[in-house]
């Protein structure tokens, strides 16, 4: 067979493995494109391949690829006051998340990744104000080690915030990476073993960056109406797939 260049986490099929980075390249040009929705999409994928203790893990790691290039791109126009606040509420938040995290079980993670999705489509995810910095940090902290993409949240507290748009992206983007890299760190201290899913990560950091400059360019203005439909649909059928899903890893069925 000769030697492989690419290790294939032990958990996962050479098709899954390859369909994630795809994924990742996809999902990436739907939140570039379209400004909505990539992450969800991504998170709920996500859950349905990956083996639930990885899920969040890789989910934070790839989004930290994501966000870090913008922060990096938008340095000068980050609101900087916010950043010392934020970052220690989500280091709190976070820590208090993880520690209920090992706890889970597997298909209890799941099923609250669905009702989040259900949530993101049909609800309405409240805004914390400008003002309460500290205590968004923490609230998102902790709702991000169980439901991975808490950038809905974010959004809504820099928006209070009333920046120009540049301001917007860039204050955003420096916050989801604290936010994101705070996690990862902590799911290393609870135990998961980064290593072996190196190629898979650094395959998707690569395609997403790809599917961003691809949406960047082309960047959808029409048909965002029935653009949304459609993503609704797919989500809403992703969050029901993990809905059975774990109802079949909890054994309820059996029970009948």
């Amino acid at each position: 067979k000769g030697l492989r260049m690419i290790e294939i986490p032990a958990d996962l099929s050479e098709f899954t493995f390859y369909f994630l980075i795809f994924a990742s390249m996809v999902t990436s040009f739907i939140s570039s494109a379209f400004g909505i929705g990539g992450g969800a999409v991504l998170i709920g994928l996500l859950a349905i391949k990956l083996p639930p203790f990885a899920l969040l893990p890789i989910h934070g790691i790839v989004q930290i690829g994501s966000n870090f290039g913008r922060t990096i791109i938008f340095l000068k126009d980050i609101k900087k006051d916010v950043i010392i606040p934020f970052s220690l509420g989500t280091i709190l938040g976070s820590f208090l998340g993880g520690t209920f995290f090992v706890q889970i079980e597997p298909w209890l993670l799941q099923l609250i990744v669905a009702v989040f999705i259900l949530w993101s489509v049909f609800g309405k995810i409240p805004a914390v104000g400008a003002s309460h910095i500290t205590l968004g940090g923490i609230f998102s902290g902790f709702f991000t080690m169980f439901f991975g993409a808490s950038g809905t949240l974010v959004a809504g507290m820099v928006k209070s915030m009333k920046l120009e748009p540049v301001n917007h992206l860039a204050t955003h983007s420096a916050l989801m990476t604290i936010q994101h890299s705070a996690k990862v760190v902590i799911f290393g201290f609870v135990g998961f073993a980064y290593a072996e899913y190196f190629f898979l990560i650094a395959g998707m950091i690569i395609s997403g960056f790809i599917g961003t400059v691809i949406g960047k360019k082309i960047l959808i203005k029409f048909g965002k109406k029935y653009f949304k439909i459609v993503l609704n649909t797919i989500l809403t059928l992703i969050a029901l797939n993990l809905v059975w899903n774990s109802i079949k890893m909890s054994g309820y069925l059996n029970s009948f």
